[in-house]
């Protein structure tokens, strides 16, 4: 695999991890920190220093803590609905000390839980992983499960109050807890649920640890990141926060279960509140277009002022995951061709302008994607990880997915519907296009725009 398609792969990975971290964010933004009486609910948010202030954006909806949204609306989705608060470890008031705390939030929608503590100790010697930068060679064939964390009893650890120092195993939770809150679910190997069930509880002022956090600045994003495996030795968090796995995700759960919601934009929902309509997404996207600048003051125009962007999202061979057996996958095999004669019709056109942009993002920023996907009044390509940028996408842009019958999937069918997105799809009985075809589709796509 080369350098160029690993920082690719990279991208993708961090902008998906993106995506979940700042929807915890904005929870935990507006959640109330640890209090001696936990019914009691404020809406006064939490000091965090390292948070990334962020603009006015223009589909911000306030998050609503009562009443809770109801199950499977579309708040419960992609909003707040880790609503069921279950205090696991209250931090102790007393003169033995003990502060440590640990609780979750709990979604009947998602069956899983967001969950969060304090004082807590990490022992990196107590995790396996593996170590990641390997040549592709050496772990052709590798296994899901060998490249997921192991964690060992002690891998985290919390310092207990009163409490907590009474409890025999040591254990900061049971199988039964487990087993409500954070569910195996078909997950074979749930490492969210294997290091919450790693937790244990030591004794007041016992909590000993050899260095603090480092930290790597993100500075795309609100926070930073850093890798367990990096630490050279224990690590002790004043606050930590433990997301749901991806695959427990709306966007998971939209390939197996009908997920109703449509998007919607923000100023008719404060209007007209409806279950079945998000402008989360939208949210999303506006945070990612301000971290790099691009969201303006709402009064420039985002598109070309004159004709229209059609981006054709590109993607290159690659090597697939070692567990594929490392073949060279291609979802379009003729998307050169493709490319060409889209483009030799757009100079053909004489009704309006048309600028056919050549996205190759695999060689671009991440900045000059977003400004791509922002300025295009069509989006085109092969099903692939470069149109998750369509959550950046304004309201007025249309996909067109050109899909091989290997990667029938509904992702981005799923984002666009959930955005608010007019969106197309060509089925292909292989994974060559005909490229009179994905004309014939265009023509008609730039008819509705007046072209």
């Amino acid at each position: 695999m080369s350098r160029r398609h690993r920082r690719l792969l990279l991208r993708t990975l961090l902008f998906l991890f993106a995506l979940n971290s700042v929807s915890l964010a904005l929870y935990f933004l507006f959640h109330p920190r640890p209090s001696s009486s936990p019914e009691t609910l404020t809406l006064t948010p939490p000091s965090f220093p390292s948070l990334k202030t962020w603009p006015s954006l223009p589909s911000f909806l306030p998050w609503s803590f009562s009443p809770p949204p109801p199950a499977r609306s579309c708040e419960a989705y992609f909003g707040h609905g880790f609503s069921r608060r279950i205090d696991v470890l209250r931090s102790s008031s007393s003169s033995t000390g003990g502060g440590g705390w640990f609780r979750c939030y709990h979604s009947e929608t998602l069956a899983s839980s967001i969950c969060e503590g304090g004082r807590i100790r990490m022992d990196p010697g107590r995790i396996s992983m593996s170590d990641g930068g390997e040549a592709l060679e050496t772990v052709m064939g590798r296994g899901e499960e060998q490249e997921l964390p192991r964690y060992e009893p002690g891998a985290f650890e919390i310092e207990a109050g009163e409490e907590g120092i009474g409890r025999a195993d040591r254990r900061v939770v049971d199988e039964e807890f487990l087993d409500r809150y954070v569910p195996q679910g078909g997950i074979e190997l749930h490492t969210m649920r294997a290091l919450i069930d790693s937790m244990r509880l030591v004794n007041p002022r016992e909590l000993e640890c050899t260095q603090a956090q480092l930290e790597e600045t993100w500075e795309a994003l609100f926070s930073s990141i850093r890798y367990a495996k990096n630490f050279s030795g224990p690590v002790c968090f004043r606050h930590a926060i433990l997301s749901p796995l991806g695959y427990e995700t709306a966007m998971f759960k939209g390939l197996t279960e009908s997920i109703t919601c449509q998007g919607a934009p923000a100023h008719i929902l404060r209007e007209n509140p409806d279950i079945r309509k998000t402008a989360r997404l939208s949210e999303f996207g506006e945070m990612l277009r301000a971290a790099f600048g691009l969201l303006g003051d709402g009064n420039l125009p985002t598109k070309p002022l004159a004709g229209h962007n059609i981006l054709f999202v590109r993607r290159e061979d690659y090597l697939a995951h070692p567990r594929h057996s490392g073949k060279v996958q291609s979802r379009l095999t003729n998307e050169q061709e493709v490319f060409d004669a889209i483009k030799n019709w757009a100079d053909d056109h004489r009704k309006c302008k048309i600028n056919v942009v050549n996205g190759i993002f695999a060689h671009m920023c991440l900045k000059e994607q977003l400004r791509a996907i922002q300025e295009a009044s069509v989006v085109v390509g092969a099903h692939g990880a470069g149109l998750t940028h369509l959550v950046a996408a304004t309201p007025d842009t249309i996909v067109l997915e050109i899909i091989s019958s290997l990667y029938r999937r509904p992702h981005f069918a799923l984002i666009s519907e959930w955005k608010g997105l007019e969106y197309h799809a060509i089925n292909l009985p292989g994974s060559s296009a005909e490229p009179a075809a994905v004309i014939n589709k265009l023509s008609r796509i730039m008819g509705s725009l007046g072209c």
